[in-house]
């Protein structure tokens, strides 16, 4: 005898679990952005086994990093599209099916291409991912608790790349560098089961997917331009090509201007009920709190994201530690980035956010100044310093992270917190990929 399946709308999940819904659905996308977050930063304890083994070069390696970082930018765009043709269920869900293909195909190959090609497959899942959470915490959460569900949250999350590489580090040494890419696969199952308990098959808000909801290509098509010209140059003008690097520059600046100029375009068709929603709406930049911590979330970006791929292979191969030790010294970092985001999520909700993301900021630059310290010690005091550095910075982005999304989006318009998160995230990314290319 068949029975007809349950029903999985927003509405219907609340009914069943009450109140601590909530806390289920934020639990639920948790354990899948912590997969993603992984995928993006394990890898690099991995890049000199990795290197070694295809006998690449410091740019090629280097592509695995930023050709993640490439698709992840790029394909935060489209989550507010997504999750209105497709819903919250079918959009995570896929997206985890995809990471664990990733996964598997990059832990089983024999060629580099092969590699890179899992990596961007990881990269765009990983993109559309991460805006889930903060669109969740804004639209699920009640003011007074979106600091403390944001702090919960981020704590789960950075513990993935606070014991990511200090794990990874034993595994590669065990195992190789393929090791790596299998962590992913328990995160990408317990989300999938999680997903088809408490994950809503509705789009945001609780309504109905949209079946003729059209993606903006045009837009995106821009976007993933102007956006591999701008991290091509950046690579190109590190190496010393600096006619290569300007015309790839100013290819990025063009595609960018196109990008903005259509955009404007197409948010006035569509405010007219004529045309497509516009793949990022501009109008969102009325909003001067948007606009400062859009300008944060790409600054911060450059600095997390090129101080996590550049640490461990700078002391891989410039200072010759093992994968495992340097694991072990990354290791207390992340605890204590930990133990920050869970202290600071709950001051977001009784003090002014930019006076928290002011105080990261100032800290996090001090770890960058005080790295310079590092060079001329006896081993045992250069490894002590790079650990208290380290989590001094990472003091700092405990300020930073539960502070920015909540306080950037809180004066916008429910209907564009979608937008809102997909956009602070892809420049959060932006920014990202571009420290990693410099770094390099």
């Amino acid at each position: 005898m068949s029975h007809p399946s349950p029903n999985h709308s927003l509405a219907s999940l609340q009914a069943r679990h009450g109140a601590r819904y909530r806390w289920l659905l934020l639990l639920s996308v948790m354990v899948g952005t912590m997969a993603s977050v992984m995928s993006s930063t394990i890898v690099n304890v991995a890049i000199p086994d990795m290197s070694h083994h295809f006998a690449l070069g410091q740019e090629r390696a280097q592509w695995v990093t930023s050709g993640f970082m490439a698709a992840m930018t790029v394909s935060m765009l489209t989550t507010p599209w997504l999750l209105a043709r497709f819903g919250y269920r079918h959009t995570y869900s896929g997206c985890m099916w995809l990471l664990l293909a990733g996964g598997m195909v990059g832990g089983f190959a024999q060629h580099f291409p092969l590699v890179l090609l899992a990596r961007v497959a990881e990269g765009l899942a990983a993109g559309v991912v991460q805006p889930i959470p903060a669109i969740i915490i804004l639209r699920a959460f009640d003011v007074r608790e979106q600091g403390r569900a944001s702090g919960i949250f981020g704590t789960g999350v950075v513990l993935a790349p606070a014991l990511g590489p200090s794990i990874g580090g034993l595994l590669v040494d065990a195992f190789g560098w393929r090791s790596i890419f299998f962590m992913v696969v328990p995160f990408c199952l317990i989300s999938l089961w999680l997903a088809r308990r408490y994950v809503p098959t509705t789009a945001p808000g609780g309504a109905e997917v949209d079946p003729d909801a059209v993606l903006d290509w045009r837009g995106l098509l821009l976007a993933s331009a102007g956006t591999l010209c701008l991290l091509n140059g950046l690579v190109d003008l590190s190496r010393g090509n600096q006619t290569s690097a300007w015309l790839l520059l100013a290819g990025g600046a063009v595609a960018l201007l196109a990008f903005t100029v259509l955009q404007r375009h197409m948010l006035h068709r569509w405010r007219h009920a004529s045309g497509i929603a516009p793949l990022m709406n501009l109008s969102l930049f009325a909003n001067r709190r948007f606009v400062m911590g859009s300008i944060v979330s790409f600054i911060y970006g450059t600095t997390l994201f090129g101080s996590t791929y550049l640490l461990p292979v700078y002391m891989q191969m410039g200072l010759g530690m093992s994968a495992s030790l340097v694991g072990v010294i990354m290791l207390p970092a992340g605890l204590v980035l930990a133990v920050a985001i869970t202290v600071v999520g709950r001051l977001v909700d009784r003090h002014q956010t930019h006076h928290l993301v002011s105080t990261g900021m100032a800290l996090l630059a001090a770890s960058f100044a005080l790295m310079m310290t590092v060079n001329g010690h006896p081993h045992t005091t250069m490894v002590v310093l790079l650990v208290v550095w380290a989590s001094l910075g990472r003091i700092g982005l405990g300020f930073i992270v539960p502070s920015l999304n909540v306080g950037a989006m809180r004066g916008l318009h429910r209907a564009d917190i979608p937008q809102g998160a997909s956009v602070i995230n892809f420049l959060r990314m932006l920014g990202g990929a571009a420290g990693v290319s410099l770094c390099g």
